[in-house]
């Protein structure tokens, strides 16, 4: 189609012809153009909007549905969760206990082996066996103590003493020693050294007292065989033997002899000095021995009879804890797995608030767009309005009074609803044909001299 036949231009045409102005007309072409792409765009706003809720509403459920299914499995898991974290409490609790028995066993290890300590507990309870035979045979005969019940009774008592030295050696010498045996090591050594003075020293009385009591035994023996001879000499074979005087003088005096030998070793200062020594030395002894046997087998006691039994127990009761643990982990992994596919199919679901977003954008837009319409098409009324007035003012000026007044009664006559004459049905009026945007067969002042003649 060629643009000389378009009726746009064939409006211009005439326009120009008339002399109308133009830009009434062409405000009108562009508030229509603008009419017409905001219809457009309206309607393709509408679409997408309808397309947005559509979706919001699919979305909507189909977050409902996935929620609903991921809460099923959140419950689990959160009820599981909770059993395994009591589970693993229990389990860290008897962990701790463990730990804390096991560092104990480690630092209860004695310096001394099982064999050392119980050496060193037969030496103890020799040394309290010996103060207590001591006691008994002597301290009760020098007491006078007839009762054998008493005399043992009170030989306990004093072998007793080296249990009541066995808590302060241990407090005063041992245990320092042990927690800190850097501070304490000169105490430590200065009572072993003294002990072991003693003990040599003791051991040297006891020994010289052997020897004088041996020697005083030789003599006695010596003294008895003479005796013996004496007896025999004068008539071996004789059942009775009958001693002379002299015989007789010489045995009186040779057991005179011994009884200055017993008297001399029982009155000796060795004597005193090897059982008040002794005596000292088996109760100092016997409560060094116990102090050192009694921590031993102690520490023996604890780690084998009673934290090695207890961390058995301990090891027992986590096998069993991780054997009920086991189908819980196992079912938490199942329900974490789960709850993992559903939280994924949920977050690849449509946003809410974006597609909420997107509607208030769309639907403040399409608002927009039908204001913009509302302008567009008061534009083109009132550009259509304008250019018809042009056309009219540029018709009017054409005509004469006679034809005007008769125009004029013709649109009076079409306000009023009155039927048009068929002539004028067939020829049609200026007034009646449209203007905008069509073409015209005459000149609007020959149209309405038309209109005249066919009146006349």
């Amino acid at each position: 189609m060629e643009p000389i036949n378009k009726p746009d231009y064939q409006h211009g045409y005439s326009s120009g012809v008339d002399g109308v102005d133009r830009d009434h007309y062409e405000g009108y072409l562009s508030s229509q153009i603008s009419t017409d792409w905001l219809n457009e765009r309206i309607t393709e706003k509408r679409t997408e909007l309808a397309t947005t809720e559509r979706q919001f509403a699919e979305a909507t459920d189909a977050h409902r549905t996935a929620y609903a299914d991921l809460q099923t499995h959140a419950l689990q898991v959160d009820r599981l969760n909770r059993q395994v974290s009591k589970r693993e409490a229990d389990r860290q609790a008897i962990l701790d206990a463990r730990d804390a028995l096991q560092a104990r066993r480690t630092k209860a290890a004695p310096d001394y082996s099982l064999l050392a300590g119980l050496l060193f507990l037969v030496a103890g309870i020799s040394f309290l066996a010996g103060d207590l035979i001591i006691s008994h045979e002597i301290v009760a005969y020098a007491l006078n103590i007839r009762n054998s019940d008493e005399a043992w009774a009170f030989a306990v008592g004093l072998a007793m003493v080296s249990i009541l030295l066995k808590p302060a050696y241990d407090r005063l010498i041992e245990q320092p020693y042990q927690e800190n045996p850097t501070q304490n090591r000169g105490r430590y050594e200065r009572f072993k050294m003294a002990l072991a003075v003693f003990a040599v020293l003791t051991l040297a009385v006891l020994g010289w007292f052997r020897y004088e009591a041996y020697r005083t035994d030789q003599l006695k023996a010596a003294i008895n065989k003479s005796v013996r001879q004496l007896q025999l000499g004068n008539d071996p074979l004789a059942a009775t033997p009958t001693l002379s005087p002299s015989v007789m003088n010489q045995i009186e005096k040779q057991l005179a002899e011994s009884s200055e030998l017993n008297l001399a070793l029982v009155n000796s200062p060795w004597a005193l000095l090897s059982f008040v020594l002794s005596g000292i030395l088996f109760a100092l002894a016997g409560a060094v021995c116990l102090g050192i046997a009694l921590p031993v087998l102690s520490a023996f006691w604890f780690r084998w009879l009673q934290a090695d039994i207890r961390l058995g127990k301990y090891r027992r009761r986590l096998r069993r804890m991780d054997k009920e643990m086991a189908p819980l982990d196992s079912e938490l992994a199942e329900q974490r797995t789960q709850q993992n596919v559903l939280q994924h199919n949920l977050d690849l679901l449509p946003n809410l608030a974006e597609l909420k977003t997107r509607i208030q954008t769309q639907t403040a837009d399409l608002t927009h767009l039908l204001a913009e319409l509302k302008l567009a098409q008061t534009d083109s009324r009132i550009g259509n309005f304008n250019d018809g007035y042009g056309q009219g003012t540029a018709v009017r000026s054409t005509l004469t009074d006679d034809e005007q007044r008769q125009l004029q009664r013709e649109r009076l006559l079409a306000t009023t609803n009155r039927p048009p004459r068929p002539a004028e049905s067939a020829t049609g009026s200026a007034a009646d044909k449209p203007v905008n945007g069509k073409a015209t067969a005459q000149r609007p002042y020959q149209t309405v001299r038309q209109f005249l003649s066919d009146q006349l």
